[in-house]
């Protein structure tokens, strides 16, 4: 393995690492013992190195796949066109073959030729415009078959520039809407069958988590046949899973089945199905906005059955599967496909309450507002996923966690918890707050490999503890003048992470006229076109909410200073967040800390992160919500912070940033 790993950090142009040499034997001892492993590695480590060598290793030892699981397009790039194409040839020599890779994706995200050849039936709404009309939609259609004509993968992540999801949608379709390889017309040329049948024959095959989790938990073999998964920027997999599954309804996703099942089955049963989304838009319009605790409103509950027993009927109507020809079973499998997913909507809302004891619960229901028009949406989401995962992840494989930021309050235990692992503690006692009692717990090993950065030197925090705590009504004045100062002795160089769009455009409103430093905000452009401007002058600051916090990687003197303005606390009218906090109070543990407090550590480690990106950056992160240095909890989330000298003195840490401003860069 010494040798591998030798090999592989010469292909790269890398130097040996200490935190990557005990990582590389930490992930071999787990892949050799069958015990899960979360390791944190900092940034510059050269973490994926130290998953990839001993997973390659592994693959072709047992001639078997491992699987590597990303959160972000840009690291299933950075894997599939740098990292493992630089290995494999590397590695041959001592493996004694070329490792082979591939990269997975959902079916939605390849195009499907039976659509783009108008072989599938459109609804009646998608008639509204003509495809190849002059029209922002024609012709983005008619560039997805001028595409189709050149590409070798039908992946949608190398269409550039890209097109919108509505444009996308005419062309491409869900796993629950595809005929199958043996029954679609071209089933043979199908980019997603080729996609899964190059990842069946491949050593490692990178997928993201959304995937990851269709395949633990949906009972769908998407993947192919695997030991090993390695999740890397494991800090996201819980809200992927999450978000994989929350499932919603509205009154006109059930009217959109309705149509789908109208050229199939007598028209009056189809309507039946149509007049009971009617009805359930009609209740919904009159529900109460928010998150439901003690049940369904009786007339929701009422249209809810309607809904579900109407899709029951239009299923009977519609049959078993038959011989057919290929439009016929394409409108088929349409329809089926929607029916499926409304009438698996109301079943589970309807069963939702079934269980009195919210700590108990297995779904989160509430009503939201969606778009512009006011529709209102039901939405229900599992109240954890960590017996999911426990059950479905870690129970059949073996899982290797990994991220720079996992360790919470200077422990695991905060994620392994949400993960569905059990307590790491010397006593082995089972904290009350665990979602998953379960005697055969999974073994699992935590790790902490460090940084190669020199975080006590290279960084300052600083704790804005004279200022006010933060208001409702968005940033105090004294706040704006706290970023206008700070911004000014860094003479720029300034990325402002805070916690909400409307902060983020007031600040920059506020400030572009004070300061002499370019500024800019998230939403003038693209936000990779902003960060490359943002990068390309030292003087220029870049202001954003929180979807940048993970998207920024700007080594060198064009980030100095990372500006946080306020502990990033969920809402309190979040309506996962406080079913998940009531939960684990009703169990005996402290709701807040294992859920609020736990998001903000997160994303305030992921923000600090941001600072140091390569080995000669120096900077400060500045936190300018007082209650990081003055709240009870304040000591949690310091702790899981990056290990930065810190202060709360104003004039220290301006004198500080006017050095930087001036630094040569070579010192």
């Amino acid at each position: 393995m010494e040798e591998l790993l030798n090999v592989a950090v010469e292909a790269v142009g890398g130097q040996p690492r200490e935190g990557q040499q005990e990582m590389v034997r930490a992930v071999q001892k787990s892949l050799r013992g069958g015990e899960h492993l979360a390791v944190q590695a900092g940034t510059g480590t050269g973490k994926s190195l130290a998953y990839l060598v001993p997973a390659i290793r592994h693959a072709v030892d047992r001639d078997t796949t491992v699987v590597v699981s990303t959160a972000t397009i840009a690291l299933q790039r950075q894997l599939v066109d740098r990292d493992l194409p630089r290995l494999a040839d590397a590695l041959e020599r001592v493996l004694g073959r070329k490792p082979t890779f591939a990269i997975l994706k959902g079916r939605r995200n390849y195009l499907c030729l039976h659509k783009l050849n108008g072989d599938v039936p459109e609804e009646r709404d998608d008639q509204l415009f003509d495809p190849f009309a002059v029209s922002a939609m024609g012709r983005n259609v008619k560039r997805l078959h001028e595409w189709a004509q050149k590409t070798d993968s039908g992946d949608r992540d190398e269409l550039v520039p890209g097109v919108p999801d509505a444009a996308w949608r005419q062309v491409s379709v869900t796993a629950r809407e595809c005929l199958g390889l043996s029954r679609c017309p071209v089933g043979t040329d199908c980019f997603a069958e080729r996609a899964r049948a190059e990842a069946g024959r491949a050593d490692v095959v990178v997928t993201n988590h959304a995937l990851l989790a269709i395949d633990a938990l949906d009972g769908r073999a998407v993947l192919p046949e695997h030991d090993v998964v390695v999740v890397d920027e494991a800090h996201d997999l819980v809200d992927r899973v999450t978000g994989v599954a929350t499932a919603e309804l509205t009154g006109g996703s059930v009217k959109a089945a309705a149509r789908r099942c109208g050229r199939l089955v007598d028209q009056a049963i189809a309507d039946r199905l149509d007049e009971a989304g009617d009805g359930l838009a009609m209740v919904l319009a009159d529900a109460p906005m928010g998150r439901w605790e003690r049940g369904l409103p009786q007339p929701v509950a009422g249209a809810l059955t309607a809904v579900h027993d109407a899709c029951s009927a239009c299923r009977t109507a519609i049959g078993s599967e038959r011989r057919e020809d290929p439009e016929q079973a394409t409108a088929r499998k349409l329809a089926l496909a929607l029916l499926d997913e409304v009438q698996e909507t109301a079943t589970r809302l309807l069963a939702a309450f079934a269980e009195e004891d919210l700590a108990k619960r297995y779904d989160v229901v509430w009503l939201s507002d969606l778009g512009a028009d006011g529709t209102k949406v039901l939405r229900v989401a599992p109240l954890t996923v960590a017996g999911l995962l426990r059950e479905r992840l870690f129970g059949p494989r073996t899982v290797v966690l990994t991220s720079a930021t996992l360790t919470l309050g200077g422990s695991f235990d905060a994620l392994a918890r949400q993960w569905g692992l059990p307590s790491n503690k010397p006593d082995g006692a089972e904290e009350p707050a665990d979602p998953v009692p379960d005697p055969e717990k999974p073994r699992w090993t935590g790790l902490d490999v460090g940084s190669p950065f020199q975080h006590s030197r290279a960084g300052i925090l600083y704790v804005a503890k004279r200022l006010p705590p933060p208001g409702r009504d968005g940033l105090p004045p004294a706040y704006l003048d706290e970023i206008a100062e700070l911004v000014t002795a860094s003479g720029g160089g300034t990325l402002g992470l805070f916690s909400s769009m409307r902060a983020a455009k007031q600040a920059t409103e506020a400030l572009r006229p004070r300061l002499e430093q370019p500024i800019l905000c998230q939403g003038d452009d693209a936000t990779g076109l902003l960060v490359r401007r943002f990068a390309e002058d030292d003087a220029t600051c870049l202001f954003g909410t929180l979807s940048l916090w993970q998207g920024v990687d700007v080594p060198g003197r064009s980030l100095r200073l990372v500006l946080i303005d306020r502990i990033p606390f969920p809402r309190p009218d979040d309506p996962l967040t406080s079913a998940r906090q009531q939960a684990v109070d009703a169990r005996g543990g402290n709701g807040f800390l294992s859920v609020s407090a736990t998001h903000a550590a997160l994303l305030l480690a992921q923000g600090a992160g941001r600072l140091l990106r390569g080995m000669d950056d120096r900077g400060v992160v500045a936190i300018l919500d007082p209650r990081l240095a003055t709240a009870r909890y304040g000591g949690f989330l310091r702790a899981s912070l990056p290990p930065f000298w810190p202060t709360t003195d104003p004039e220290v840490v301006r004198a500080a940033l006017r050095r930087l401003a001036t630094r040569n860069p070579d010192e």
